[in-house]
């Protein structure tokens, strides 16, 4: 079963309470999304860590319920 926009933003904010994220359903199948989040906790971390901090928060269905991700990370101006 795929995962939807919302439970992706709910498991980025559980873990990066701060965190502004915008998610786009780029195929409409629901399989095939991007999201944009920009937090504090990037900070001074490589853009490696960065996506590996967000990947993390979706323990582990990244390539199962969540087929594909593309992201981007920053931290807020």
């Amino acid at each position: 079963m795929a995962m939807d926009a919302n439970e992706i933003e709910r498991r980025i904010k559980a873990a990066l309470p701060d965190a502004r994220i915008e998610i786009r359903d780029l195929a409409g199948d629901g399989d095939h999304y991007a999201a944009t989040v920009i937090s504090e906790a990037f900070r001074g971390k490589s853009r490696v860590q960065q996506h590996q901090l967000v990947y993390a928060a979706l323990q582990g269905d990244m390539g199962g319920a969540l087929h594909a991700l593309a992201l981007q990370t920053n931290v807020p101006d």
